[in-house]
């Protein structure tokens, strides 16, 4: 078909389809549905949007970091100002992303369903050992109002009470100054081997020099001292919580 012999097929205007096909625009679900519709596909182009365009969202960096995190046998992660992304609700990652200052031209929900589906590492058949550390300052902050917040800190406790190998600690509010204000961290242990990332505003970076691994391993242990132990850190996750009610 030419151009304009699909705008006509799926109801879409010419330039439309035009500016998908040369990569100028994002195509929609409803386009791609049309599409396989009209061209007797059998849903394969929604299946490209998923394995290959929606996977361009994703940076040379993180993309490389996701294996990482995908084959790690254990993961120790740090965050003083939200939940862990692995960790988080549907509707608390997308008041992340809403107000995250990105493009509009980003699509949101496309972004939720990426970080949701990371979450699949943690329900494998043999999953990483998964231990956060979080300042008591995100159990406070209002991310996406009373309810998502409620739903959230809930789910981080039926987490951490039926997982043996999930594990969250809370460093209290009158901790101070501590290791790890300068921003979070992730350790990843793959293969015998560690490795650390580093999130940024801008981008996040992987470390894998032995100097930077001590430094960040250092930083941990520190991080480690100043928690609570993990029942003090759900039974203050569990009061927090009623607040949020």
């Amino acid at each position: 078909m030419s151009q304009l012999q699909l705008a006509q097929a799926i109801n879409y205007s010419e330039s439309a389809v035009g500016m998908v096909e040369t990569a100028r625009r994002k195509p929609k679900t409803d386009f791609v549905k049309r599409c396989d519709d009209a061209l007797e596909t059998g849903g394969a182009l929604k299946r490209l949007l998923k394995e290959l365009v929606e996977r361009e969202l994703i940076p040379d960096w993180l993309d490389r970091w996701r294996i990482i995190e995908e084959q790690a046998t254990a993961l120790n992660w740090f965050e003083a100002l939200l939940v862990p992304g692995l960790l988080q609700t549907p509707d608390y990652a997308r008041a992340v992303f809403e107000k995250s200052g990105q493009p509009a031209s980003l699509d949101i929900e496309t972004q939720v369903r990426t970080r949701l589906e990371r979450q699949r590492i943690l329900t494998r058949d043999d999953p990483p050992m998964f231990v956060a550390v979080v300042d008591e300052g995100v159990l406070h902050r209002a991310i996406g109002g009373p309810t998502v917040m409620h739903e959230q800190l809930m789910h981080l406790v039926e987490l951490c009470e039926t997982r043996s190998d999930i594990v969250v600690q809370v460093i209290p509010r009158d901790a101070g100054a501590y290791a790890g204000l300068a921003g979070p961290f992730v350790i990843a242990t793959m293969d015998g081997d560690e490795f650390v990332y580093l999130d940024t505003a801008l981008y996040g970076q992987l470390a894998e020099s032995a100097e930077d691994l001590a430094i960040v391993k250092r930083m941990w242990e520190c991080l480690r001292a100043e928690a609570l132990p993990r029942q003090a850190s759900l039974n203050l996750i569990k009061e927090v919580a009623k607040k949020w009610t």
